[in-house]
């Protein structure tokens, strides 16, 4: 039986390796996220704090998560929209960090900050960039 190239399926991208540092990075922030959104509900249920508060920051935390996540998934795949709202949640994060460490040298805000300019460094490498254009580029004839 005669094969077709187009029975076999495409090989899967290669992905290079500051992009898997960048996604698991990424991914690590939405585990943080998801544990915020969680911990948001215990202190409700423990009785601290406002409903409307905890519940609406839960929910915004696990949408954001959600939002990350797919971003990651996007970024794996090649898709260059994966790049936009992890880069905006990066700035928004840097933003924290340094208002935090004007008022106080902190650990974590200095943790912070290094880790969310490690990604938009990482996003911005010339292999990450190629590697999350696929969708751009025309398929080779």
């Amino acid at each position: 039986m005669h094969r077709s190239p187009l029975d076999e399926s495409p090989a899967p991208p290669v992905v290079p390796q500051a992009l898997r540092v960048v996604l698991a990075a990424v991914v690590v922030e939405v585990v943080a996220l998801v544990a915020a959104g969680g911990f948001t509900l215990i202190e409700l249920v423990r009785g601290n704090g406002s409903a409307g508060i905890n519940i609406f920051l839960a929910a915004f935390a696990w949408a954001l998560a959600a939002v990350l996540l797919a971003a990651v998934r996007g970024l794996r795949d090649g898709r260059r929209w994966g790049r936009s709202p992890v880069i905006t949640w990066q700035l928004f994060q840097a933003v924290i960090a340094i208002t935090w460490l004007q008022a106080a040298l902190n650990p974590f805000a200095v943790g912070l900050l290094v880790l969310a300019l490690g990604i938009v460094v990482g996003l911005l490498l010339p292999p990450v960039v190629e590697a999350t254009t696929r969708d751009a580029r025309t398929p080779d004839a």
